[in-house]
């Protein structure tokens, strides 16, 4: 049985937190990657980054229908999700974009584990560890190649 060690990529092209949307976004260029870890300082893994992450911050600003009774105004839809669409949209780095829900697997994990995860959690990449030290990433690419074998 194959196992995430078997099929994962081991070396993993990381972004800090910092980063700029423009490094970004020639990093995904450049690398044809969908997604990508982010670390922190100390380069633990906090998080995901896409391109649909990206993509999100040039959608179209959709404003909440508010009712207005004498002096109070009520959100007919949610206001936080209006309060991040502003702020994904005004985002100048990474920390202000990617996903901190992390979908993760072991070096031991199954593939069909693997597979079974990033269809339930719709998942580009599933980040490998081993405790908490970050070993590989398993892309959809890697479960397509491993159908070969």
């Amino acid at each position: 049985m194959l196992t995430a060690k078997d099929i994962m990529t081991t070396a993993v092209r990381t972004v800090p937190l910092g980063t700029s949307i423009e490094t970004l976004a020639r990093l995904f260029e450049e690398t044809r990657y969908n997604a990508l870890p982010v670390v922190d300082d100390a380069g633990k893994l906090v998080g995901i980054v896409s391109q649909n992450d990206l993509i999100e911050r040039d959608k179209p600003l959709h404003i909440p229908t508010v009712v207005s009774i004498f002096d109070w105004v009520f959100y007919l839809e949610s206001e936080q999700t209006f309060k991040d669409d502003v702020k994904r949209m005004a985002a100048r780095t990474v920390d202000e974009i990617f996903c901190s829900e992390l979908v993760t697997c072991s070096p031991a994990t199954p593939v069909s584990e693997v597979a079974a995860l990033m269809s339930e959690k719709k998942a580009h990449m599933v980040p490998v560890l081993d405790g908490e030290k970050l070993v590989g990433v398993v892309a959809r690419l890697d479960i397509i190649r491993s159908m070969g074998n």
